[in-house]
């Protein structure tokens, strides 16, 4: 089993690969696309930015190498959310509404709203699931730990949902893409368990 993280240059790397070592497997970070091509397995991280996530993308050429995969990728936080068609996580003062993300999946990434919610969304929250082969052996309304302030409609590649302020997609799939709006890496043993389920897929 050989599995990349592709590396888009925005995020801390550490703890997805700890987590990956865990379960037996030494990850690569690349954005080398011959090495990205050997891969059984990809995971597109994000922390930080939409607009970073993106930059790191398209600067390392990383775009239609994604849009043409066959492999099966998973999207972490912010690597769920630019799936997405666009994000309202724009610059302050650029005066952009949005930013363009890959497409995958035709719905929006907007801010987190609701009476007496803080933002982010920091901790453990319940996701309710489908039954996706990713969420194999995991109970309904399990706790995973999100961090983030913008999420993603619900729509029709929706296979996880969490409610915070709003109801949001806290898992999708298409196709081969896969994307989760908590981090895996930091849920535990469910956590774990969500990550070994994506590997041997």
């Amino acid at each position: 089993m050989k599995l990349c993280i592709l590396d888009t240059k925005s995020a801390n790397l550490n703890s997805v690969v700890q987590a990956i070592k865990r379960l037996g497997i030494d990850p690569v970070i690349t954005a080398d696309i011959n090495t990205l091509n050997q891969a059984d397995k990809l995971i597109l991280p994000g922390v930080g930015t939409a607009l970073a996530v993106m930059s790191g993308i398209n600067d390392g050429n990383l775009y239609d190498f994604i849009l043409n995969t066959k492999k099966p990728l998973l999207g972490i936080c912010l690597g769920m959310q630019v799936l997405g068609a666009a994000s309202a996580e724009v610059p302050l003062n650029s005066g952009l509404k949005e930013i363009e993300t890959l497409k995958i999946v035709p719905e929006k990434v907007k801010k987190l709203h609701g009476d007496n919610i803080i933002l982010p969304h920091m901790g453990w929250n319940t996701v309710t699931h489908t039954d996706h082969p990713l969420f194999a052996g995991i109970k309904q309304n399990a706790y995973f730990y999100f961090v983030h302030s913008f999420a993603m409609d619900v729509g029709d590649y929706t296979i996880g949902t969490c409610e915070y302020g709003v109801r949001f997609t806290a898992a999708l799939c298409r196709d081969n893409f896969m994307g989760v709006q908590f981090h895996p890496e930091k849920s535990g043993s469910v956590g774990a368990k969500l990550l070994n389920n994506f590997i041997n897929l």
